[in-house]
């Protein structure tokens, strides 16, 4: 899997951006033209924060859709379906500070359950934990922005799953790991 390219990385944001205004003033997306990258399957975050608080954050886990596909729908739902805030309104768009986290595909930590902290690397990884029908995810920047170790970044993203703290340190939870490109505007 190919990185996009700082200029990419821009587009993708500029073309975020597009899609969130266009939805919540109910206009037409002026996008920039995207490069044939875009048509491939990626997994993609769209975050959105306001006065450095988090307003928004939508996305795709799993590379199942083309990537501009998913950053439209990913950037649209964060502006206005993120089920823990309301949609964002026309007169907060220039406060919005848009962000962009292109993901490479999940893999499983396959280590003993005790032994995963030692195989998560803060500021590099993302995490994602399951258990039965349970599961949530944390991107690689969330664990640096609370400066967490790897204990307590495996205990919030089971807490972010509906999951006890300590949930990470049963051999039934699957915990995953990813990496993200990160762009800002």
């Amino acid at each position: 899997m190919h990185l996009l390219t700082e200029e990419e990385g821009k587009l993708a944001v500029a073309a975020a951006r597009a899609y969130i205004e266009a939805a919540v003033t109910h206009g037409e997306a002026d996008t920039p033209a995207l490069p044939e990258i875009f048509s491939e399957n990626r997994g993609i975050f769209v975050t959105l924060t306001q006065a450095g608080e988090l307003r928004g954050c939508i996305g795709f886990p799993y590379p199942t859709f083309p990537l501009g596909e998913a950053l439209r729908e990913a950037a649209v739902a964060a502006a206005t379906q993120d089920p823990r805030f309301y949609p964002v309104r026309e007169a907060e768009l220039f406060e919005i500070r848009v962000e962009v986290t292109i993901l490479t595909p999940p893999e499983v930590l396959d280590c003993p359950a005790e032994d995963r902290p030692n195989h998560i690397e803060i500021g590099r990884h993302g995490l994602i934990a399951e258990l039965g029908s349970r599961s949530g995810l944390l991107l690689p920047q969330v664990a640096e922005e609370y400066h967490w170790d790897a204990e307590e970044f495996l205990s919030q993203t089971c807490v972010k799953a509906g999951m006890y703290h300590g949930t990470w340190e049963d051999d039934d939870c699957i915990i995953k790991t990813f990496e993200g490109q990160i762009f800002t505007e």
